[in-house]
């Protein structure tokens, strides 16, 4: 079972004013109130000249930032340039312009942005993070942590820094530089459900089982409809040779979330560690049914249907699970629950040159 995963990236836009005068501005309340529609018709008055404003390139860039909000991208670019062509320095604009590429799937010109804004002001931080999220997510993790130690370093108590700064040391495989970011920004946000759950998937890499599951509990503590949570905490009782406890925690997940595929396959893990059979076929079953590239729920099958000396439906998993992509040859080789078939026709039909 896949224990860690890596969360969905953060981009910072304008978060706070930037400029004198932004408070005031009726457009900019508007925005931060995320009144978008209002947003952009009071933006617009201001362009025009019939609603005062105090400056137009702002106006472009709040309406362009409303647009972004309702994912109306392609005009947001649009304001972005216009309150660049107005103000050439304007770092803020060339930031939230590179949110907006990176949201279009093409994060070279997001980076190209966020560059600039840095050019522009060397302090930026919200500029560094986006950057280094930019890189992360084309897996230049050195040049993540670059931008995210340059955020700390002017931004020290930003604790979504520190986090993802994190998920890079882990990419990379450095898991305790990793579960130290997640403890320092846990630290500065106790309320940090993420930063929990990838230090327990970093411990459980690690094998420190009772760490991870500390953690796993947190995260239901502090998210009680959080399905992953539940999941992680079945799959750190399942590695303690717990079945009974770890199908509990699946049951939860799938509760929370009926269509949650893995969760389902992971029960059917431990049903088939429990001894329960039949269940586990079950649960394989309904995970391939919500997921027909969950291919560890073949190979499972393959090897349930085996125990039963059920040797053709074993053959017939076997075959399926290679067809979805399984292609953990020795594994399948040395796996004593596929022991009943390795002198079967069938079997030996499908290793065949592997």
């Amino acid at each position: 079972m896949k224990r860690y995963c890596m969360v969905a990236m953060l981009a910072i836009g304008l978060l706070t004013a930037s400029s004198a005068g932004a408070q005031s501005d009726p457009c900019f309340e508007s925005l931060q109130q995320g009144k978008h529609d209002e947003t952009i018709k009071i933006c617009t008055q201001q362009i025009a000249g019939v609603a005062k404003g105090q400056n137009t390139a702002r106006s472009y860039l709040y309406r362009g930032l409303a647009y972004q909000a309702k994912a109306q991208l392609d005009l947001a670019i649009a304001d972005f340039n216009q309150a660049i062509k107005l103000n050439p320095k304007y770092a803020e604009a060339y930031n939230n312009r590179g949110n907006t590429y990176v949201l279009e799937g093409k994060p070279d010109l997001g980076i190209a942005d966020f560059s600039k804004a840095i050019k522009i002001n060397p302090k930026y931080d919200r500029a560094y993070f986006n950057r280094g999220a930019a890189y992360q997510a084309q897996d230049q993790f050195e040049k993540a942590i670059a931008d995210y130690n340059k955020v700390i370093q002017l931004n020290p108590t930003l604790f979504q820094a520190y986090f993802y700064r994190g998920i890079n040391y882990i990419a990379q495989g450095k898991l305790d530089k990793g579960i130290a970011d997640f403890s320092k920004a846990i630290e500065l946000n106790l309320q940090y459900v993420d930063a929990y759950k990838n230090r327990g998937d970093s411990y459980m890499l690690q094998g420190k089982l009772d760490k991870a599951i500390d953690d796993f509990k947190k995260v239901v503590e502090l998210d009680p409809k959080n399905e992953e949570g539940y999941n992680n905490l079945g799959a750190a009782a399942l590695a303690k040779g717990q079945p009974e406890q770890a199908i509990l925690h699946f049951s939860k997940a799938i509760e929370l979330n009926p269509k949650f595929a893995k969760a389902y396959s992971n029960r059917g893990a431990a049903h088939q560690t429990a001894g329960q059979l039949d269940k586990a076929i079950t649960d394989y079953g309904k995970a391939i049914e919500l997921n027909p590239n969950e291919r560890s729920a073949y190979y499972n099958l393959a090897c349930v249907y085996a125990t039963k000396k059920n040797i053709e439906e074993s053959c017939v998993w076997l075959g399926k699970a290679i067809d979805a992509g399984y292609d953990k040859w020795e594994r399948i080789k040395s796996d004593p629950d596929l022991a009943n078939i390795r002198s079967a026709a069938c079997y030996q039909k499908i290793m065949k040159d592997r």
